[in-house]
């Protein structure tokens, strides 16, 4: 993925109030979760959807995972931000549910033979 425009990532930073953050800016607590706020910030710069669209699917993520107990300590707050990342891509037609799918298992099976603390890679065996 290309270096994060900071004019989107501030504008983002600065539209989403509820975004763990401190002063420097966002907060995260894995690198999962930078890629997941870099990939929705880098499709909003390419016009898929709108800051306040984000917002409301992001809070009926949010809502769902509530409601099914979750416990809303801010721990899976990017758990949602990626469903909700996700519902967003199904619903412009970005990538079908299979496709989605087919990727979320290809990165589960390259985690799973990657040494701890290496880079995961996805290879043409991880589709399998």
């Amino acid at each position: 993925m290309n270096a994060l425009d900071p004019v989107a990532a501030r504008q983002a930073v600065d539209v989403l109030a509820d975004l763990p953050r401190d002063d420097a800016g966002p907060v995260f607590r894995a690198p999962w979760e930078a890629q997941a706020f870099a990939m929705a910030v880098a499709l909003h710069a390419r016009g898929l959807f709108t800051w306040p669209e984000w917002a409301e699917t992001l809070g009926a993520e949010i809502r769902k995972a509530q409601a099914a107990g979750d416990p809303d300590t801010g721990e899976t707050y990017y758990r949602h931000w990626l469903n909700a990342l996700e519902r967003l891509v199904e619903a412009k037609g970005v990538a079908d549910a299979n496709t989605l799918a087919r990727y979320h298992d290809a990165w589960d099976r390259a985690a799973d033979r990657t040494p701890h603390g290496a880079p995961i890679e996805l290879r043409p065996e991880d589709f399998r």
